[in-house]
């Protein structure tokens, strides 16, 4: 399986977090997956204009030129992605907010019925299947974990895809990849 890790951490002193998706990395490899792992806070990602150039004037293709290609490469061309980041504020960080923000173009302007909702129409005919890996900060509770899950779980929906899990980085990695095996 070929896995996209956007590790939405930004403070490079959070060595834990880091480490631990190093782990994971390395023993998903060892199961034969092929993992990448994007270190956002090394990328150059600007904020989403929402300007909908993506969709009209250069379809697919973001007119900022910078590293949210190479997101949405990896992204696309991937089994399963998992969107990695300590939650800060009661949500993820504003660096993987920002990064999932941009992978817009990998969908199209119109939109669909689906279960009464109206969502995006697929660009391409497969998408990643989705997870969220998240290290709770002193103040994240349940609660937290649960509106963050549900929206990552919605925006699945959008990408025409299925939201996987939700874990901690307290979590024993082979439970993690254990998760993983079983998609």
């Amino acid at each position: 399986m070929r896995i996209a890790i956007l590790n939405g951490n930004p403070d490079s002193d959070n060595k834990r977090f880091d480490h631990y998706l190093s782990l994971l990395s390395d023993k998903l490899t060892e199961e034969e997956h092929h993992v990448t792992i994007l270190q956002l806070r090394d990328m150059k990602i600007a904020y989403c204009l929402g300007c909908f150039d993506c969709w009209l004037k250069t379809p697919g293709l973001c007119i900022v030129k910078d590293d949210s290609y190479r997101v949405c490469e990896e992204c696309i061309n991937s089994d399963l992605v998992v969107f990695a980041s300590p939650v800060i504020m009661g949500f993820t960080s504003a660096l993987l907010k920002k990064a999932n923000d941009r992978l817009i173009p990998l969908i199209l302007y119109h939109v669909e019925l689906v279960d009464n909702e109206c969502h995006h129409v697929a660009r391409y005919d497969k998408y990643p299947f989705t997870g969220l890996l998240l290290a709770k900060g002193i103040d994240t509770d349940d609660e937290d974990i649960a509106i963050i899950s549900e929206i990552y779980r919605r925006d699945a929906i959008n990408f025409k895809t299925e939201f996987q899990f939700t874990r901690l980085i307290d979590d024993p990695i082979e439970e993690v990849i254990h998760e993983i095996n079983s998609i």
